[in-house]
């Protein structure tokens, strides 16, 4: 996606600031991060902003403290969640649900009301069977009730189109660049690599939840390529998930060079102190951790699929999904290659560089809002992004 032209902060006009809801599902972490700078964004130009969403979101996120009020909302569509969230919306001039079952969620709680709402597609579900044809027709519902969807990638607008969108479009979503001094980085990375016993072995690094569709198991299948070699590269995974046990006990039988790390509130420090970071996944819109990766400049393997190719460009080794011969040679080349390793690093800066900026976001969803609002019943409210 190209980087477009940022808007300086601007006043909302009129004497009342438009009330914008932001519904958030699950709160998973490339949502949840979005709608933390989006919240502080759109408080800072003006608006009353409201986010409904689980609890365990406004203690990872603190929405409160970028200037939002915050309203537990389960993400599941029954009588409780329904009754706040109805409560919330009942002076909304608009309602802005990220991911599809916040978009279901949002759409039973506005019934035939003429808020306008807005759907982010920021994933797509990898269910099978019945459960993938229930959550199909949830699609349907969501794409329809939307009167704009804004993908992340362009697999999700395309997606969204299909599922009967009236309006579906590529939308900007930005994450925080990585925030600190030259030489308080050197400290952490190697604070981090002393703690993880990686001082003298080249450190690989992933994150993401331990289940089904994440690509560990293929990962630890490219770990098998890499276990003799002296000193051999350790692998740590950060996260939590269904799939641990059965991943630790894959680890422990075969003794592979691999550590489970659990949930960690210092990801950044442990990426910035890896040598190669991994993404795995089956698929992945615009990936949190890619985008971190590229910002920290620490050279990314990924897997070729949805919106990460158009991510990364040339910033990346891209591999096909589901082959780990081919994710354990790109590893090794990029260890065995200092100098493509530090290309890659500053092509990643430069990748990185390109993306829209938070400033870029806000300043898009605000204008997306204008439109809206302008369109809407008589009376409604208005912004006007300068």
């Amino acid at each position: 996606m190209s980087r477009t032209v940022s808007s300086p902060p601007a006043p909302l006009i009129g004497p009342d600031p438009l009330h914008a809801v932001q519904v958030l599902g699950s709160g998973a972490s490339g949502s949840g991060v979005h709608v933390r700078s989006l919240a502080a964004g759109l408080v800072a130009r003006g608006l009353r902003v409201t986010v409904c969403g689980p609890e365990s979101a406004e203690l990872a996120y603190e929405f409160g403290a970028a200037g939002a009020q915050f309203v537990r909302v389960g993400p599941c569509a029954d009588v409780e969640s329904l009754t706040a969230l109805r409560a919330v919306c009942a002076d909304a001039g608009l309602v802005h649900a990220h991911g599809t079952k916040a978009g279901l969620l949002a759409s039973l709680a506005l019934g035939g009301r003429r808020t306008p709402l807005v759907v982010t597609w920021h994933t797509k579900s990898t269910a099978k069977g019945a459960r993938a044809r229930v959550l199909q027709l949830a699609e349907r519902r969501v794409a329809r009730a939307a009167r704009i969807a804004l993908g992340a990638s362009s697999d999700l607008v395309d997606r969204a189109r299909q599922r009967g969108a009236r309006d579906a479009r590529l939308a900007p979503v930005a994450v925080p660049a990585p925030r600190w001094l030259p030489q308080e980085e050197d400290r952490r990375q190697h604070k981090a690599r002393a703690e993880l016993g990686a001082v003298e072995r080249p450190l690989l690094f992933t994150v993401g939840r331990l289940e089904e569709n994440r690509g560990h198991d293929v990962l630890l299948d490219a770990v098998w390529a890499w276990r003799s070699y002296d000193p051999a590269p350790l692998l740590v995974i950060a996260g939590e998930g269904p799939g641990r046990a059965w991943l630790q006990g894959r680890i422990e039988a075969e003794g592979l060079p691999v550590r489970l790390l659990g949930r960690r509130d210092d990801v950044t420090e442990l990426l910035a102190a890896a040598d190669v970071a991994v993404l795995p996944s089956r698929w992945e819109a615009r990936s949190l951790f890619a985008q971190e990766a590229l910002h920290a400049g620490v050279p990314l393997v990924a897997t070729a699929v949805g919106g990460v190719p158009e991510l990364v460009g040339d910033a990346a080794e891209l591999v096909p999904y589901g082959d780990p011969q081919a994710l354990a040679r790109a590893v090794l080349g990029l260890l065995a290659d200092p100098a493509r390793r530090e290309h890659l690093a500053a092509t990643g800066r430069a990748q990185a560089d390109c993306w829209p900026t938070e400033d870029d976001t806000v300043a898009h969803v605000l204008g997306i809002y204008d439109e809206l609002t302008h369109t809407s019943a008589p009376g409604s409210r208005a912004v006007r992004p300068h």
